[in-house]
């Protein structure tokens, strides 16, 4: 009985050593598979180990070169969602932020910073296109500005307001008509015509929602104004 119990502790302290033995080599085996991972991520260019795509300024499509700032700006898609404007990653004016309304949305911009200097928005369905006026011509040269159309953006847009608005690059401003779509980004003292505009006229044979034009977006890079241009 004595000689069976023996024998029983002995093949358990066998067993016992061979778990740990195989444990022992499991580990060793974990940890250099662990090194040889390192060292093979280590040695691999940076465009492989880091797949993930960097995101760009405003979800631009590209990184804007040195002097400019990224912009990304979206019409109002019909009566029912504003307009969005952004620069540099800061978002202006949009739905969310709850500072945009029917007609004409407008963000003003320091031309060599970026910073924000003032937002509104003007109803010209059923509004008064005085205040509108009134604004326009208060903007001080050197001032980047950024328009959105959302519903209407010209019922009560008349030639005064219109003329301002082209003396600040637009070129389309003279056609805008009822529930048509248009974004602009220009500024004060401008001496061109901005490339920075888009216009879609309201139709019933090309509209994509009931009684308005598909949705406008444009993005781009604007060049920082300099010293020298004061």
């Amino acid at each position: 009985m004595f000689r069976a119990s023996g024998i029983l502790k002995s093949v358990v302290l066998i067993l016992v050593f061979l778990l740990a033995v195989f444990l022992a080599f499991e580990l060793l085996e974990i940890n250099v598979e662990f090194k040889l991972g390192s060292m093979m991520s280590r040695s691999l260019p940076e465009n492989e180990v880091h797949t993930k795509p960097t995101g760009h300024k405003c979800g631009l499509s590209k990184v804007c070169p040195p002097g400019h700032m990224a912009f990304k700006l979206t019409s109002g898609a019909a009566s029912v969602v504003g307009p969005r404007m952004c620069l540099e990653d800061n978002l202006l004016m949009s739905s969310v932020k709850n500072n945009v309304g029917r007609g004409i949305n407008i963000a003003l911009l320091n031309g060599k910073t970026g910073e924000l200097i003032k937002t509104a928005y003007y109803d010209m369905w059923a509004g008064d296109v005085d205040p509108f006026i009134k604004f326009l011509k208060e903007i001080e040269d050197g001032t980047i500005v950024m328009m959105a159309s959302f519903d209407d953006p010209a019922s009560k847009l008349n030639d005064e307001a219109r003329k301002l608005i082209a003396d600040l690059g637009s070129s389309a401003v003279g056609n805008l008509g009822f529930r048509d779509n248009w974004i602009f980004v220009g500024g004060k003292g401008i001496k061109t015509k901005t490339p920075f505009e888009q216009h879609i006229k309201n139709s019933a044979d090309t509209n994509k929602y009931e009684g308005w034009p598909e949705v406008l977006e444009m993005e781009g890079c604007i060049p920082r104004r300099q010293d020298s241009a004061r």
